[in-house]
């Protein structure tokens, strides 16, 4: 017999570990995995999220590091090397008493470096070999405010000038402000060596340089310090800013090219400019803007040498200058900037039968084939429509004899807007020969006048009669006496009711000026300023190349340069044509003065500056259009409040800030009314100016009421009778019938009404921009020449 033999049970067998593989080294797991890699599936819940969110910031965080350096590479490309493009300094004095050279001269000391000046102008160029680049001052004199806009348009850094001793006037202030506005690149803020800071003891300075900082955080918040130059070590510190630092990037001269004019050479009608080409990229198929003197054409853009190094002592090669880029007709752009209205193009109106007839007994020849003017399609008696409104708004209107249809163009809303009114009509071609004509007599008028006491009394009571206007404009907004010696309906015979301010639709193609025919319009703004902004990025020279630009047409005065260099900016495609500009404004806060729709104002944006009247309307929240895209006219620009100032001028692509200046009795000495940003350049939109004529509840019983002083004769009555009424407490309704002979009228409304209350009713009329010139400096042009104040001057 086999004995059994005895198992334990398999549970009490002992088990050991499993190798851990995770241990196991990096090089061991790759030879398990033989090149395999494991793809997690999706849909397992086993992937560490926290590890992938890690991995996904770490990511993140190298791809917007490795954009900045990049970015700053290309930013300092240029710069590199003392023979690279220079980078451009403006030095700006905002005190009085302070030396733009002397400042210069104590920058170049600290390194040890010579300044080289440029011939007939005040500008200084420095190689700063420890920092193995050069740079390119350009001082301006203190209270020069158009030569500081346009060195700081241009500059890559700025370099502000304070006085240890003279606070910062009202001028330095508005020019501070301005500059703001326009856009600032890198600042450095700095006191001159002056003698009397020796003088001042060390705790007295301390406390100046921090009440300075403290001013200047205010306008430039990125400010940590205030350079004592007097100071050797301050000196150094802040020239190394300037010659190491980044140049920050200004917002409208983004992808757009300049070039500071090194050499000039102009002959017969040719200007050649030397220089380097910065910002983008420069295309001679597309228009160059010279400052002060307009836009013109460019022929061909070639190659030009290097500038003589005296520091490296070579023998120089003349190289044959090679054609970058030539102005090919068929792409570039045009000098054409309106469009040329065909009248042709209008519609036609078949003739009366009494043209008809008239034709026959004359004993002209007719064709056979004419047919006779049909009852109805033809009216014997043509109506003339007032401007501003449609056919179905005038089946209302009362038909009177030629003479009051003549005589409505001569009545006005108010003494103040007499000459705007007559502008808003259909404007002529102007010739351009009297266009000159008028210019040439503008500046010859004498610059200052010595009026009278008699004149000056009228002028005084001029002044304070506007000041009264504006009051009542804000007491009382939009409110108009109808008058007794006309009749409402020829005195308010171009304006029309709307039941809906903000619904009620309103063509925006109906009755247009003459004006609207030679502006251009764009199916799609935004789309079309991709497209060109995108196509400039693959054209033309890049920036940092050092070129001759050949310019035709320019006159021989632009080769003549003041102070300060002369500059080039390269447009965009399209932007020498001209529509309807709209601007987003906010009214200067330190500015007191009366602003007006249609006051004579300088538009500055981008490299433009424009003499322009612009008409204020008021602003939508977010930028929107709403229903019908109608807008109420403002009559003048309030504190605190955005309004949309709209004007014929050069389009304009990319986000660009503007600023609305004053012109003074002073040449450098103007007043920063405004500043905003470029909206759109929608021409369908509607500018309505409101009128609210007032009436009297003269009897009141519940909700009917009759009310008088709103017309004077029952005529009036029954021409307005259609449009609604409303009251200040907030009822509205109808004029329900016409009592007596003196304009008095019964009215319904929805709710009772009180005696004390006041029956209104709004009337609106469309208005229109009107066309800008070119802005020069006043040295060409009369200080005060009344008759430039409501005109309109048509551009080519």
């Amino acid at each position: 017999m086999v004995q059994a033999v005895h198992h334990h049970r398999p549970t009490l067998k002992q088990q050991n570990k499993p190798f851990k593989s995770k241990h196991a080294t990096k090089s061991a797991l790759k030879d398990i995995a033989k090149g395999r890699t494991q793809r997690p599936s999706p849909k397992s819940t086993a992937v560490n999220t926290a590890a992938q969110l890690r991995f996904n910031r770490r990511n993140t965080q190298k791809q917007i590091q490795a954009v900045k350096r990049a970015a700053l590479v290309a930013a300092t490309r240029i710069f590199n090397g003392t023979d690279g493009a220079p980078r451009i300094v403006a030095v700006i004095p905002l005190c009085e008493g302070t030396d733009a050279e002397h400042t210069v001269r104590a920058l170049s000391s600290a390194v040890g470096e010579e300044l080289e000046g440029v011939e007939g102008q005040k500008v200084w160029r420095m190689k700063a070999h420890r920092f193995k680049t050069s740079l390119m001052f350009l001082p301006v004199q203190y209270g020069r405010y158009w030569d500081a806009l346009d060195a700081a348009k241009v500059a890559d850094y700025v370099l502000f000038l304070f006085s240890p001793t003279v606070e910062v006037n009202r001028k330095g202030d508005t020019l501070l402000r301005t500059l703001q506005a326009q856009g600032l690149p890198t600042v450095v803020s700095a006191i001159p060596p002056d003698p009397l800071v020796h003088s001042i003891d060390q705790k007295s300075r301390s406390a100046i340089l921090k009440s300075l900082l403290s001013f200047i955080q205010y306008f430039e918040p990125s400010q940590t310090r205030v350079y004592d130059l007097s100071n050797s070590s301050d000196s150094l510190i802040a020239l190394r800013s300037l010659a190491e630092g980044h140049p920050r990037e200004v917002k409208w001269r983004s992808g757009r090219p300049w070039v500071v004019g090194e050499e000039l050479e102009w002959e017969d009608g040719v200007l050649k400019v030397t220089g380097i080409v910065r910002g983008g990229r420069l295309s001679a198929n597309r228009l160059v803007h010279v400052p002060n003197f307009g836009d013109y054409a460019v022929s061909k853009i070639t190659s030009a040498p290097s500038p003589p190094n005296n520091s490296h002592k070579r023998i120089r090669m003349d190289i044959e200058p090679q054609v970058l880029s030539e102005r090919v007709p068929s792409s570039a752009d045009s000098l054409s900037s309106t469009n040329v209205p065909d009248d042709m193009a209008n519609e036609q109106t078949w003739p009366t039968q009494e043209e008809l007839d008239n034709a026959k007994v004359q004993g002209h020849d007719m064709p056979e084939n004419i047919p006779d003017a049909g009852k109805g399609i033809t009216p014997k008696r043509i109506k003339r429509i007032p401007k501003g409104m449609s056919e179905y708004q005038a089946s209302w209107i009362v038909d009177d004899s030629d003479d009051d249809q003549e005589s409505e163009e001569e009545f006005h809303d108010d003494a103040s807007d007499r000459q705007g009114d007559i502008e808003e009509q259909d404007h002529e071609m102007v010739p351009l020969d009297s266009v000159t004509d008028v210019e040439a007599d503008r500046r010859s008028i004498v610059a200052f006048h010595d009026f009278d006491a008699e004149e000056e009394e009228k002028q005084l009571k001029e002044w304070r009669n506007r000041v009264q206007e504006e009051r009542d404009a804000q007491q009382f907004p939009d409110e108009l006496d109808t008058p007794q010696d006309i009749p409402a309906r020829t005195r308010f015979a171009r304006y029309r009711g709307m039941r809906s301010f903000r619904t009620s639709p309103w063509d925006p193609y109906e009755n247009l000026p003459r004006d609207y025919a030679r502006i251009f319009e764009f199916d799609d703004f935004k789309r079309t300023g991709r497209d060109v902004q995108k196509a400039a990025e693959a054209e033309g020279v890049g920036p940092g190349t050092r070129v001759s630009v050949y310019i035709d047409g320019v006159p021989d005065e632009a080769s003549i340069t003041g102070d300060l260099p002369l500059v080039l900016y390269g447009l965009l495609e399209h932007e020498h044509k001209k529509t309807v500009l709209n601007f987003t404004v906010q009214r200067n806060t330190e500015y007191d003065g009366s602003v007006r729709s249609k006051d004579p104002l300088i538009l500055c944006y981008g490299p433009r500056r424009l003499r322009v009247n612009p008409v204020y309307s008021q602003h939508t929240r977010g930028g929107g259009k709403g229903v019908n895209n109608v807008h109420k006219f403002e009559r003048f620009l309030w504190h605190g409040t955005t309004m949309v100032a709209s004007v014929y001028a050069p389009v304009i692509f990319g986000r660009q800030s503007c600023t609305l200046l004053r012109e003074t009795g002073g040449v450098e000495v103007p007043e920063l009314v405004a500043m905003g940003s470029f909206m759109n350049p929608d021409t369908t939109r509607i500018i309505a100016k409101r009128i609210i004529l007032t009436g009297h509840p003269f009897k009141v019983h519940r909700k009917s009421a009759i009310v008088r002083y709103m017309f004077f004769n029952p005529d009036d009555v029954q021409y307005f009778k259609p449009i609604q009424l409303h009251t200040k407490h907030g009822r509205s309704g109808h004029v329900r019938e016409s009592l007596g002979t003196h304009g008095y009228f019964k009215a319904h409304f929805d709710g009772p009404i009180s005696q004390m209350d006041t029956v209104c009713m709004a009337l609106y009329k469309r208005v229109y921009p009107r066309w800008c010139e070119p802005w020069r400096p006043r040295s060409c042009e009369s200080l005060d020449d009344p008759t430039s104040k409501d005109e309109d001057v048509v551009m080519g």
